[in-house]
């Protein structure tokens, strides 16, 4: 059984219910906006739903696929999971458990560009794995940030057909776009809304609330390698180690679009000497 909720919906490009500067902010690694964003989904899906909550045993709760890196929507899930957890312990039920998506491929391509079929062809041949035996029989919330053309939405249920798990599974998002007119590639205007320059970035990546998340890594990996040593110099010197370990453990020095600047980081750094 299958149903989905999202806090927001976008049906004007020039009406976003939500703050689209604060959201790029998030979607770049601000972990105060996360918190905010995550605590404001959790309330708002506890008043609509904290009855079917109560009525479960059970209950998974499955942040977005990653590999290595976390997205940014992870750090906005485990806001979401403590507010329903705070839900759940005001009246002494279980706490959610917790599950992941696996994902074994990445992609150098800039996703929040793709129309929905580029992105149905780019990521069918990735590789998710679900825990069946844990999720089977569940209530399952799968959380995400945003929902644009339900690409990985598809994905995943495909996956759960497959698979045959069965459970009631309920798709949650902060925003979901709900004009089909309106162009996919708006996700990137809302990505980078607040973010136009190098500056922007490193203001965001220097303070002390910043969550790392596969868009900064993929950013700075993808930028002009002229730049790249005056861009890493700006940064927080203890940011840097934390990007080179995530960005290995992602497999991205073996991919050919981010092994230059992956080496100028790293030599910069004096990793693995």
């Amino acid at each position: 059984m299958y149903s989905d909720f999202s806090r927001h919906h976008i049906d004007d490009p020039e009406v976003i219910p939500f703050d689209a500067a604060a959201y790029s902010k998030f979607k770049f690694g601000d972990g105060d906006i996360a918190r905010v964003f995550g605590q404001e989904l959790g309330r708002h899906f506890v008043v609509a739903h904290g009855d079917a909550l109560l009525a479960e045993e059970d209950i998974v709760f499955v942040p977005s696929p990653y590999h290595a890196i976390p997205t940014a929507s992870n750090a906005l899930s485990l806001f979401f999971r403590d507010e329903v957890n705070r839900f759940l312990f005001r009246h002494q039920r279980k706490s959610l458990l917790q599950s992941k998506i696996h994902r074994y491929k990445t992609y150098t391509v800039d996703y929040g560009n793709l129309d929905f079929e580029e992105r149905m062809r780019l990521i069918s041949s990735d590789t998710y794995h679900l825990d069946k035996r844990f999720l089977e029989n569940r209530m399952v919330l799968f959380i995400d940030d945003i929902r644009i053309t339900g690409s990985h939405e598809e994905i995943i249920r495909r996956q759960l057909e497959r698979e045959e798990i069965k459970g009631k599974f309920m798709f949650i998002y902060y925003a979901q776009l709900t004009n089909k007119a309106i162009p996919p590639n708006f996700e990137n205007y809302l990505n980078y809304y607040a973010v136009k320059d190098r500056s922007d970035l490193v203001e965001i990546i220097n303070e002390d609330n910043f969550i790392m998340n596969t868009r900064i890594i993929k950013y700075i990996l993808k930028s002009d390698p002229t730049d790249l040593i005056g861009f890493i110099q700006a940064l927080r010197e203890e940011r840097l180690p934390e990007m080179v370990q995530y960005a290995i453990g992602n497999n991205y020095h073996l991919m050919e679009d981010y092994q230059q600047n992956l080496k100028q980081l790293t030599n910069h750094i004096n990793y693995g000497n």
